[in-house]
């Protein structure tokens, strides 16, 4: 595995699975604005039909965790996670995909990509989307004409999906300084990597749901991680949802 080059600064996601509600309005914004932005457009094929295909950066996935009174819906919202150690960029052979020293954000030059799709085979994660009209790889780009946009107010310089969330589910910040607000919320809500067996070591973090009782029993939760072993339950947990 090739060993990146990158400077101090990791900009990237934490995203709270303890208040996602699963609305999707991340995903509508970050079309909204990406199908303009910098790898527009990302097209539709019939969007109202039976067989709905397109390029999304961000997709929400929603599950229902065990049955009865332990039950529980979990919305898990997956988009890249530009790692430190990307397999996507690994095994382009065009140099098309690529992360940026500057701030870790991982792109794809649509020059000089020739859509083989050898990307999306090494993302763990799925995060790659194949243009079908353009014949090349898209993906989450952190929005960054948005992010570094200074006709924009400062508060709006943001991922399109962290300034549309209700919940306030979706942070952004640098995660390479542990005094950021971001990092901070990791270290207390004990963030986790998402896969962290693969290695590439994805700069994006996921806040495990807090413990939560059953209403009359007060029993916890299925599948709600709880010292001692909340990394280990999680990550568990984690695992089932991918599988499925």
């Amino acid at each position: 595995m090739t060993d990146y080059t990158v400077g101090p600064v990791k900009l990237g996601l934490v995203i709270d699975l303890d208040t996602c509600v699963g609305c999707h309005a991340c995903a509508v914004n970050c079309k909204e604005w990406n199908t303009a932005g910098h790898s527009a457009p990302l097209p539709d094929r019939d969007p109202y039909g039976a067989d709905i295909t397109g390029v999304w950066f961000n997709r929400i996935h929603t599950f229902e965790v065990d049955d009865g009174e332990c039950g529980r819906t979990v919305h898990f919202p997956k988009s890249c996670l530009h790692c430190e150690a990307p397999a996507c960029v690994e095994v382009c052979p065009t140099g098309a995909s690529y992360k940026r020293v500057e701030d870790g954000i991982v792109l794809v030059n649509a020059d000089t990509c020739i859509g083989c799709k050898l990307c999306s085979w090494a993302c763990p994660y799925g995060a790659r989307e194949f243009d079908d009209d353009a014949g090349v790889m898209k993906k989450c780009t952190l929005c960054v004409d948005r992010i570094y946009n200074r006709n924009l107010d400062e508060a709006d310089r943001v991922p399109a999906c962290v300034s549309t969330c209700p919940a306030h589910a979706r942070h952004f910040g640098d995660l390479g300084d542990p005094n950021s607000a971001v990092s901070r919320l990791v270290a207390e809500r004990g963030g986790y990597d998402l896969m962290p067996e693969q290695g590439y070591k994805p700069v994006n973090k996921y806040l495990p749901p807090r413990p939560g009782k059953i209403a009359g029993t007060g029993r916890e939760m299925a599948l709600t991680p709880a010292a001692p072993d909340t990394a280990g339950m999680f990550l568990r947990w984690v695992d089932r949802l991918l599988s499925r």
